[in-house]
């Protein structure tokens, strides 16, 4: 880690020097604030990529003195605070991001997943359809797809559709979003449909871009037994039998053999 660490800071201080060039000054320089400012807060999230949590909240406390109402600093902070399970800490810090650059996707969709994964449902949702508005998202795709999960867990089957399929225009071959419109077909009885994203997925699985989850496997033996194939929905079934033994969905198999 000490190397790693050394190569950060390097990488710190070319960003904050700023070097001023002019016929009598070819050798002055100087810190910019608004340099230093976003080289403290990249160098933060660096140390959060590499797992080194007390240089990133160091070198983020730097960010925030120079600047204490610069949102990217405290979208850093969320995140780290996030992984420390520090979640009241993470969700001031989302929260003051959010407040600060209202329209930013990023800091949206990261305050969305993390109410997300606090059980937070329809918290979630709104923060996730703010970061699906921004057309020129890099992650538009990603954020359609966590809406859509979670329409799903607030039982909005047909919003989560919408936000599913908005994620395949964007993105045709996310795996995430072919299986929940296949589950979201077969829940509502249309097969033919159901049918069709399953084995939109399953082109995944033969060109080996994505491997069987036990979602898919699940998935896989509803619609064998729909279509009357007994060896196919044999097949996934030993595979989810022995790839996750431990599943809700092998449990869920069990119990519809009884």
């Amino acid at each position: 880690m000490s190397g790693i660490r050394t190569a950060l800071w390097t990488m710190v201080m070319l960003l904050v020097v700023g070097c001023t060039s002019s016929p009598g000054r070819q050798n002055s320089a100087e810190v910019s604030p608004e340099k230093a400012l976003e080289a403290y807060t990249q160098l933060g999230l660096q140390y959060l990529r590499v797992g080194d949590l007390a240089s990133a909240k160091d070198a983020l406390q730097r960010a925030v003195e120079i600047d204490d109402e610069y949102a990217g600093t405290y979208n850093a902070l969320g995140l780290t605070f996030q992984i420390e399970q520090e979640y009241k800490l993470a969700e001031q810090n989302f929260r003051r991001a959010v407040s600060l650059e209202p329209e930013t996707a990023s800091f949206h969709n990261n305050f969305g997943a993390f109410l997300y994964a606090q059980g937070r449902y329809s918290e979630a949702c709104t923060e996730l359809e703010r970061a699906t508005e921004d057309p020129f998202y890099i992650q538009r795709a990603q954020s359609f797809e966590n809406l859509g999960r979670c329409f799903r867990m607030i039982q909005r089957p047909d919003a989560a559709q919408h936000a599913f399929e908005r994620t395949l225009r964007l993105s045709p071959n996310r795996p995430v979003a072919l299986l929940e419109l296949t589950a979201i077909h077969l829940e509502a009885g249309r097969l033919q449909e159901a049918r069709q994203y399953f084995d939109m997925f399953s082109q995944l699985i033969d060109s080996r871009q994505v491997e069987h989850s036990a979602q898919s496997l699940w998935l896989g033996i509803q619609l064998a037994r729909q279509g009357g194939s007994s060896t196919r929905g044999a097949t996934f079934a030993l595979l989810l039998k022995n790839l996750f033994p431990q599943s809700a969905e092998f449990a869920n198999y069990k119990e519809s053999l009884q």
